[in-house]
């Protein structure tokens, strides 16, 4: 009998020796545009109540952080446990009744969940709420009170994020993308999935650190694929090839969150080597400081821009609306750009608009019935007066897309809802002037928005583009020239067009 229970026992051990570990991911996404007057409200959120299975399936097909620790699982022996992985689109501050919904649902998921060695989470790393004007560190402080000081966390944040003393203190370890225009989304995740996999094994046990230079990189210089920001970049990099270092991470910060933890970080996670992360994050927050006189800002305003792109040499030329960035937190329907090209007489453009109500109208119209509405200047009084369009409905769709290459945050399904694409007035069967009139907010970061409705924009001699770093690998190569315009609105690249009152100062850049 004594023989028997021994045997019992060992395969008892060898049981739990053979368990594999299981983490749980997933994600509250938000970037909060404090000047945004829109509040973000829970119905914004994209829905988180999807199957498991489904879940995996679906999420493992794209390129985002998510897909990537999945990936990372796989490639690190474990499992995953999903939770729910949410996002809204960039507006005003989050309002604390879906503030405490989606931390109040992704506790009770980790709480029903079996088992756990740990979690992954993406946090945007910029998201404020009615209450918290650092959100995401409030988000794993809730987390760690319900796990427990010792249940690993990781976090992966955007690179726009604004990060906080707090959550560094809150989290196992911390990362985020190293790159603006955002490609290396998935291989973040990758990397936080082996993280956590040496900690929960006990091979790593992560000390970081964070340095905050006193500076507002402005967002215009945040392309991490040249200079200024590049080298930075390419030194982070660098470092990691220390197996002391875990992570380098050099985010250029959020400039549209008037909140204290505002601008650029670096945070070096080492395993269990404090000083060499503290002195690490000081030297690249130290070559961050190098480069602030070459942050100097000198763009056209839509007047000058316009004239540039007439004037152009080789077409088409790519207007980039910096104060209308959808994905910065902008309405999507300023008119600043479009006024200019109908008082310039500009020819064989394209001007993309959020504008449901106008879209309705065109397809209440119908194909090749006459247009003649208010255009944009409607979400609010920043983005300048409605323009009338007067033409044509040229053709109706219904607004989905997808994008086989990388592109900014991993995305690859995009949908602008019922969309109207409206030749105006002085369109030539050549060189036509084209209005898109979107029903959902769409942010330019794949050049489908245009092929799927029939636009061939090498054959244009200047496209409207609402952003600012983001789209450029999917205009880059189209355009013969990039002019990034010193519009207004909520997402204006000149800090001088803002109030600022919670920032800490002095501020560089501001």
């Amino acid at each position: 009998m004594k023989c028997i229970a021994w045997l019992a026992l060992a395969a008892a051990l060898a049981s739990a020796d053979a368990r594999r570990p299981v983490i749980a991911i997933g994600g509250i996404n938000h970037e909060s545009n404090t000047f945004n007057p829109r509040k973000t409200r829970l119905a914004d959120f994209t829905p988180r109540n999807i199957a498991r299975e489904e879940f995996l399936r679906e999420t493992a097909k794209s390129n985002s952080t998510v897909s990537g620790f999945i990936a990372g699982a796989r490639e690190s022996g474990f499992d995953v446990h999903p939770l729910f992985d949410t996002e809204a689109p960039p507006l005003g501050p989050v309002t604390r009744d879906a503030f405490d919904t989606l931390t109040r649902e992704l506790i009770a998921g980790l709480k029903a969940a079996p088992k756990l060695d740990g979690l992954l989470l993406y946090l945007m790393g910029a998201m404020v709420t009615e209450d918290y004007p650092v959100a995401d560190a409030e988000v794993v402080r809730r987390v760690r009170a319900a796990m427990g000081d010792r249940f690993p966390i990781v976090v992966v944040h955007d690179y726009h994020a604004n990060v906080s003393e707090e959550i560094v203190q809150l989290t196992t370890a911390l990362l985020t993308y190293k790159e603006c225009p955002h490609l290396d989304s998935k291989q973040r995740g990758v990397q936080a999935a082996r993280i956590i996999a040496g900690i929960v094994s006990g091979k790593w046990k992560p000390a970081q650190a964070l340095v905050k230079p006193p500076m507002m990189y402005n967002l215009v210089f945040q392309n991490t694929f040249r200079p200024p920001f590049g080298p930075v970049t390419e030194e982070s990099r660098r470092l990691e090839k220390n197996p002391k270092i875990l992570a380098a991470s050099v985010p250029g910060g959020y400039q549209y969150g008037d909140v204290p933890t505002m601008g650029p970080s670096v945070v070096v996670v080492t395993d269990n080597d404090p000083g060499l992360a503290k002195r690490e994050a000081q030297r690249l927050s130290d070559m961050l400081w190098a480069t602030r006189d070459k942050l100097v800002l000198n763009l056209p305003d839509p007047a000058k821009a316009v004239a540039q792109a007439m004037a152009g040499g080789k077409f088409p030329v790519a207007l980039f609306d910096t104060g209308d960035n959808i994905g910065g937190g902008s309405s999507g329907d300023s008119t600043f750009i479009l006024a200019e090209l109908l008082r310039q007489k500009a020819s064989g453009w394209f001007v993309p608009f959020t504008e449901p109500e106008a879209a309705a109208a065109a397809f209440r119209a119908g194909v090749g019935q006459p247009f003649d509405q208010l255009v944009g200047g409607k979400a609010d009084k920043l983005h300048g007066a409605p323009v009338r369009v007067r033409g044509r409905v040229r053709s109706l769709h219904l607004g989905t897309y997808f994008e086989t290459e990388v592109r900014h945050a991993g995305r690859r399904y995009f949908d602008m809802g019922l969309t109207a694409i409206i030749e105006a007035e002085g369109s030539a069967p050549d060189l036509p002037n084209l209005v898109m009139l979107t029903t959902k907010p769409a942010i330019p970061l794949s050049i489908h928005q245009l092929t799927s409705c029939g636009i061939y924009p090498e054959r244009l001699k200047i496209l409207v583009v609402k952003g600012t770093i983001a789209p450029r690998p999917a205009y880059e190569p189209v355009a013969a020239l990039i002019i990034e315009v010193d519009s207004p609105g909520v997402t204006a690249v000149n800090p001088k067009r803002f109030v600022y009152k919670n920032v800490r100062r002095p501020m560089f850049g501001l």
